[in-house]
């Protein structure tokens, strides 16, 4: 932009860079456009000079983050001026501003067409710009079809013609309707014949968003586009200005061969030839050299032609050569090029039969696995998986596990996982796939999920020959000092059944066995323990006779569980106990497992469906669940098996205790016996573990059921007096069709971090969100919009506020209009510290149907926390001024979120705490600060230490200081609710409940809500 002779303009901004703080800056900004304002209402007065310089000041207010909603007016009102410096700075600012919905840009549409159809060319390129960056259905019904003359027209210059094209794809992209596709197949074609290279390539982007969508329509492109490679790639007829360091506009033909990409086929033998002939020229003539930009070019331009061969299953031969110049790429050094050789390799193993080919790189691709470039070493992994088969399969697992140690946390999950597949998919023999598999448990036995050792014990229940040598490979591990916990449950295991096949081995002996297994017991948790007593009971059985110093060191342990608080350990105790008493007769009711029906292994059905994400089976995750309180609330948006369906966004549930058997239960296999004497699994609490996740998170099946008598937990507990529990859920006795768009829960926990974005969202309505905190003070702007044709009637909105929360919403209209949106301002005060949470109930009709949600408002406790930094001196003099309990808490967290110290600092910086590296003397701790404000305790001061175990990452110990006891507990609770808190995976639409698909709208400009909607 021209500022030339805007001295005004020029020391304002000057003004503004020499700000010494914020503060500063908003009182020079607040002076400025009260100046503004009082020269806009004086409007008579004012030159075309002076008000184009007071809508630049605007502009740069607007940029810098502040409100101009009073001067929107000045700038429209510019478009329509005579001359070129106004006309100018009315689209410029205009563009900024408004959005596609807002009223303004009603009053300007006439002339904005008239530029477009006069003859001044200038003016009609400002046009096309601002409506190709505004776009908007309404734009798109009246100039569509102006834009489209323009485009076609060989008077113009081709300056407006290409701009003509791109503001016409943006309208298409907005309205499809705007392009008759009957009419425009032939126009296109004639298109494709420009000489400009500059209105070619704009044509050719709305051309892959004609095709993209329809391309039965446009056949007639197909050869023309082919005729462009040729020009291009073969006959470089091209101007110099397009060359792109020697390469002839490389993004012509990135996009030409894109087209050509959404055509399923080339028929006409002629053209396939010619266009295999451009390929094959453009996969011999590229290759790496030292200049980055060539490299960058050319290379977009190579992998394009890559995607087109595969898209065109072209000749094996074409293939080869494909695979042989990928194969040149992954071994350079540059690391771009390394990924997008790995990921092309991988895209080719998915549509052609060139395995055998790629498996010739496979020494490259394992060494691009050790790649300092986390994202290589993806690509590299998903490769292997893909290429192997049985004659590769175990050279890649060998590779997977020696790789297993060394790899990041947030790789081993997915690398355990892909190992134990192609361990049971290509394994030559079942030892070797069992050896295998109990490497991957002791390597990475917190990234192994249950299916993997169930999938074990079943191929060694079904194969007699292989018992003996899987008891003696569990009894080889049992004797490590350090142990992980699943392999204390398949050793175990495997021992209780079959340890009687070693009993000639030396160190083998019954006694000598169940010594070894004793020493394990102080370590594991509840969910082993049952496993750990029916080996008991199981050795106790195999040695009958009994060794009695055997039998009454068993039956001192079946004693001592006997009182145990968990009722599966102490009924598995009681019932070993009385049955062992039974001497001989133990052989019959213990007797050998029967072998498990044949079926298709979880494992490889999880990889062969593609809807199956692995992180959704996470272990991880899956024991954090398992660490938490049995009563923890879980927030879902599937409703209760036994209950009708809910008319809004959440339901509220309970999370049902998880017995310890869950992990003992084989697949979906009970461990009984045929004759029904004993079961290996409580009948009242056995739960199959194909649906261990459902039932975790509590989504769906009758364990969701909401209850009256049950009570919610931690921040909810008080949400205001006569609240419901389910106060964050409809009314459930409300049934209507209308179903939340998106998932509320998480639109709700992303509004906790940043001030302003979506909060909900249907078919009908949507309400976003925009806030400002001062302190203790809050202002929110509720932006309620209507997205349908008809009138929403009958809007209610009721505060329901916490009693720590002061809250004041403004009247909401009783009716919002057809696509319009109101705002209703919300002050907020914070009385006191507390993690409870205010409610919005919120109802409208539309139609005769009554609408009915109450959503949580972002108003949580980190919103009143400000960022402070202190130094060595400041820290320690308060951290040891508060000492001890009340003021001072401490708590050693279990189940957390396994985080990098990077990651949990990020974690604490967008909750407002300020994270202060280098205090604490050890590496794994973090120091942390940050002040708290509200009216009972001013300006407080809170504290905090977090300590971490390199070892394991799922626990830590907390430490939270401030001068106030009641702002110390709180503080400590939310924040051991952030590092816990696991988002539940998105459940499965069902035909009870169908998903709805939200559009695209930016949550970070609630003032435009409804964009791309209306």
């Amino acid at each position: 932009m021209a500022l030339s002779g805007m001295r005004g303009l020029s020391v304002f901004i000057s003004d503004v860079r020499n700000c010494q703080n914020k503060e500063q800056e908003r009182l020079r900004v607040d002076k400025e456009l009260g100046n503004i304002r009082t020269r806009f209402k004086n409007e008579k007065g004012l030159s075309p000079y002076e008000k184009k310089k007071y809508v630049w000041k605007m502009l740069y207010i607007y940029m810098l983050g502040y409100d101009v909603d009073f001067g929107h007016m000045e700038a429209v009102s510019l478009i329509s001026a005579p001359k070129y410096p106004e006309k100018q700075v009315g689209y410029i600012v205009t563009s900024c501003l408004l959005n596609e919905n807002h009223d303004f840009l009603r009053l300007v549409i006439n002339s904005v067409r008239n530029d477009i159809i006069g003859r001044n060319e200038t003016f009609q390129c400002l046009a096309l710009t601002m409506v190709g960056n505004i776009g908007g259905r309404e734009f798109s019904e009246s100039l569509a079809l102006d834009v489209q003359k323009l485009l076609l027209s060989s008077s113009c210059r081709p300056l407006v013609r290409k701009k003509a094209a791109l503001c016409l794809l943006r309208l298409y992209r907005k309205n499809p309707d705007v392009v008759n596709i009957d009419g425009w197949s032939d126009r296109m074609a004639q298109l494709l014949d420009e000489r400009d290279m500059g209105v070619l390539t704009s044509v050719m982007s709305l051309l892959v968003a004609l095709v993209s969508n329809n391309h039965d329509q446009y056949w007639s492109c197909l050869p023309k586009c082919v005729k462009i490679l040729e020009r291009l790639a073969r006959n470089h007829d091209i101007p110099q200005e397009y060359t792109y360091y020697g390469i002839p506009s490389p993004w012509l033909q990135v996009k030409t061969m894109r087209a050509l990409q959404y055509f399923p086929t080339v028929e006409d033998p002629n053209t396939r030839r010619s266009l295999f002939e451009v390929l094959q020229r453009i996969l011999m003539g590229t290759d790496v050299v030292k200049n980055v930009n060539k490299n960058n070019a050319s290379h977009a331009v190579l992998f394009e032609a890559l995607a087109l061969v595969m898209h065109l299953d072209a000749e094996k031969e074409m293939m080869s050569q494909c695979v042989a110049l990928l194969g040149k790429f992954i071994a350079v050094r540059e690391p771009n090029i390394r990924y997008l050789g790995l990921e092309n390799m991988t895209r080719m193993l998915m549509v052609t039969d060139v395995q055998d080919i790629i498996k010739r790189h496979q020494a490259q691709i394992i060494t691009s696995l050790k790649d300092p470039d986390i994202s290589i070493r993806r690509r590299a992994l998903d490769l292997l998986y893909a290429m192997c088969d049985v004659t590769n399969a175990k050279d890649i697992v060998e590779e997977l596990l020696q790789y297993l140690s060394a790899a990041e946390f947030t790789m081993r999950e997915e690398l355990a996982l892909k190992a134990a597949i192609l361990a049971e998919k290509f394994a030559p023999d079942l030892a070797w796939y069992i050896d295998v598999i109990l490497q991957l448990i002791d390597k990475a036995g917190d990234f192994v999920s249950d299916d993997i050792w169930f999938r074990v014990v079943q191929f060694v229940t079904n194969n007699e020959d292989l018992q003996p040598y899987a008891a003696a490979k569990a009894r080889e591990y049992l004797d490590k000092p350090a142990l992980h916990e699943t392999m204390v449950k398949v050793s175990s295991y495997l021992l209780g059944e079959y340890s009687h096949l070693l009993a000639r081995r030396p160190g083998c002996s019954p006694k000598e066995i169940f010594s070894i297994m004793q020493e394990k017991l102080p370590t594991v948790s509840t969910t082993t323990l049952p496993i750990l007593l029916s080996a008991y009971a199981k050795i106790l059985m195999h040695s009958q006779p009994p060794d009695p110093e055997l039998r009454d060191q068993v039956w001192a342990v079946f004693n001592k569980y006997e009182s145990c608080i968990d009722v599966e350990i102490q009924q598995r105790a009681v019932e070993y106990f009385v049955l062992c008493r039974k001497g001989a007769a133990l052989v019959d009711v213990l007797a050998e497992m029967p072998k498990f029906p044949e079926r298709q292994s979880a494992l490889i059905k999880k990889a062969e469906d593609p809807e199956t994400d692995a992180a959704e089976q996470s272990a991880i995750k899956l024991r954090a669940q398992q660490q938490q309180p049995s009563n923890a609330l879980v927030v879902t948006d599937q409703p209760p098996s036994n209950g009708p369906l809910p008319v809004g966004p959440l339901t509220l549930v309970k999370i049902p205790s998880i017995s310890s058997n869950v992990e003992t239960s084989l697949s979906d296999e009970r461990l009984s016996h045929e004759n029904g004497t004993l079961s290996a699994v409580d009948s009242q609490s056995a739960m199959p573990s194909e649906g261990l996740i459902g039932d975790l998170l509590a989504i769906e099946g009758p364990a969701a059921a909401v209850t009256a008598e049950q009570k919610p937990v931690s921040g909810l507990e008080s949400v205001v007096d006569g609240v419901d529990a389910l106060a964050l859920a409809p009314v459930s006795e409300q049934s209507n069709s209308v179903q939340p768009i998106g998932n509320v829960a998480e639109r709700f926990h992303a509004l906790c971090l940043k001030d302003s974005g979506v909060l909900y969202e249907d078919p009908h309505l949507q309400i976003g969100i925009k806030a400002e905190w001062r302190t203790h003070q809050g202002r929110h702007v509720l932006f309620l919009g209507n997205k349908s044709t008809s009138s929403l009637a009958s809007v209610k909105a009721l505060m329901l506020p916490p009693s720590h929360l002061k809250m004041e919403l403004s009247v909401v209209p009783d009716i919002i209009p057809p696509r319009a949106q109101v705002q209703c301002p919300l002050e907020v005060v914070n009385l006191r510290p507390s993690r409870d949470l205010a409610v919005l109930d919120f109802s409208y009709m539309f139609g005769a149907t009554l609408v009915s949600v109450k959503l949580r408002l972002p108003a949580v406790l980190n919103k009143f926390l400000q960022h402070i930094s202190l130094s060595t001196e400041e820290f320690f003099p308060q951290w040891r001024s508060l000492s001890g309990p009340p003021l001072k808490l401490q708590e050693v967290v279990r189940g957390v979120k396994p985080l990098s110290l990077p990651e949990m600092a990020n974690l604490f910086n967008s909750l407002h705490l300020t994270v202060s590296p280098g205090l604490d003397p050890n590496p794994n701790n973090l120091v942390a600060s940050t002040t708290f404000y509200s009216e009972s305790t001013g300006a407080m001061l809170c504290l905090m230490r977090i300590e971490t175990d390199p070892a394991d990452r799922t626990q830590l110990r907390m430490t939270v200081a401030s001068g106030d006891a009641a702002l110390t507990f709180e503080l400590k609770e939310f924040i051991k609710e952030q590092l816990v808190y696991i988002p539940a995976p998105t459940p499965v639409p069902s035909p009870a409940q169908p998903q709805v698909s939200s559009p695209p709208i930016d949550p970070t400009d609630p003032g435009a809500i409804l964009a791309g909607l209306l």
